[in-house]
């Protein structure tokens, strides 16, 4: 290997570093890169940048390493952690604009928001990264309410392949705002962004059970209820082999509107139950508790994709592949906001699909399993989430990035990363 730049000696984490054991991998996947250089500046990663392609080493960025798609190390290569650029700064309260780093995670956002009477609809764990999330779209608890997190971003800063800084936004070099919201691992470096957040400290939750999804249509149903359903609600599904495990977010603390618009998911399936309706903080839900080191504890392989409708068939062929003990099948509610920006406005194209179907496994031994049950469903997605697809294809990478996004992606690649230093495109 290349030797590093006497620049970069105390930003280096190498393998036989006490550090390097907490920094080598994400929370679903192993790796043994060559070195992790912890970043605190724009010239650290500049540096990083000019080193890596001096050696020809391959380049992943960490902002958290959360993330299912793994995709934040690598093995033999070069990570840039972001995670000492944390900042988290409400620069305009009456604006609502907030500043936050790359390296901070969602559940110190939700913390130092909430104090100001602010939230941004991030993931839904407290330990994933920001960086990683914000640059390919952010499907939250509040997703149909205030729509993807990238569609509250205002402005951003972020280093390019060439070492360049460039803080960007509608005006100031627009083609770039347009690449990060949703393809910003392939352009850039993004070490800050700008957010429009929203005056919702609390929200309304309960979770539901329901039995017997196959014999009454329960899926198929709660996806025809939630098309028409208020944009405040949003929900996910967790199923067993007989039922299912329904988790309802309604954005603000109105219970009674709350109740009303979740009382036909009340009645899904043969034997429904479900809890109190409770009025929580927003940063409850992606709470300090979750935050912890990720090295690699949950080894796991997800796919995904997006329904148009969610009709029985799909229905049908989730519920199969929900009967096999070692898969995890979940849905998620789309639509609302989320439908309000056009297609081509942001690098996250696909904003028409009403439902996210996501299938993963925990144990190598079932990836088998995985595929089978997975192959039948594939024909009936029209699109796919790049942060929930762990061993892409060139058929998923389609979804996730339709025909129309990809080339555009692919000509700022060519402008503004010729050497292919970044992530390369799908």
């Amino acid at each position: 290997m290349t030797a590093l730049p006497v620049s970069l000696d105390d930003r280096a984490v190498l393998p036989g570093d006490s550090r390097y054991p907490l920094l080598r991998s994400t929370y679903t996947t192993r790796h043994s890169p060559a070195v992790v250089i912890l970043a605190r500046s724009h010239e650290d990663i500049r540096e990083a940048l000019a080193y890596a392609r001096k050696s020809g080493l391959e380049v992943a960025v960490r902002s958290g390493g959360h993330g299912l798609s793994g995709s934040s190390s690598n093995d033999g290569g070069l990570v840039i952690d972001l995670s000492e650029m944390n900042g988290v700064r409400v620069l305009d309260r009456g604006a609502r604009l907030v500043a936050i780093g790359a390296g901070a995670r969602w559940a110190t956002v939700a913390g130092v928001l909430h104090a100001h009477g602010l939230s941004i609809s991030s993931g839904d764990h407290g330990n994933v990264g920001v960086g990683g999330l914000a640059t390919a779209g952010g499907i939250g608890w509040m997703v149909r309410k205030f729509g993807l997190t990238v569609d509250r971003m205002r402005s951003a800063t972020l280093v390019l392949a060439d070492g360049s800084v460039r803080t960007v936004d509608d005006r100031s070099h627009p083609e770039l705002f347009w690449a990060v919201r949703g393809g910003g691992g392939f352009v850039g470096i993004v070490t800050e962004f700008v957010f429009e957040a929203v005056e919702v400290t609390a929200v309304t939750v309960t979770q539901l059970t329901f039995e017997g999804a196959a014999a009454t249509d329960a899926l198929a149903r709660w996806d025809a209820i939630m098309r028409a359903a208020p944009r405040e609600l949003t929900t996910t599904i967790m199923l067993h082999p007989d039922g299912g495990v329904l988790t309802v977010v309604w954005a603000g603390d109105d219970i009674p509107a709350a109740e009303a618009a979740i009382r036909p998911l009340r009645r899904l399936g043969r034997r429904p139950s479900g809890g109190k309706l409770q009025v929580i903080p927003y940063a409850a839900l992606v709470p300090g508790a979750h935050l912890h080191p990720n090295v690699g504890q949950m080894p796991a392989v997800t796919r995904n994709g997006m329904v148009d409708e969610l009709d029985t068939t799909v229905q049908d062929l989730v519920l199969a592949a929900a009967t096999e003990p070692d898969l995890m099948m979940q849905l998620r509610s789309l639509g609302g906001a989320m439908f309000d920006v056009v297609a081509d406005a942001t690098a996250f194209g696909n904003r028409h699909q009403s439902a996210l179907v996501i299938a993963t496994t925990f144990a190598p031994s079932t990836w088998a399993t995985l595929d089978r049950r997975w192959a039948p469903l594939e024909p009936h997605f029209t699109g796919a989430y790049g942060n929930f697809e762990s061993r892409p294809t060139v058929a998923s990478l389609r979804l996730a990035y339709p025909a129309a996004t990809r080339k555009r992606l692919r000509e700022l690649k060519s402008r503004y990363d010729p050497e292919g230093v970044l992530r390369a495109l799908p």
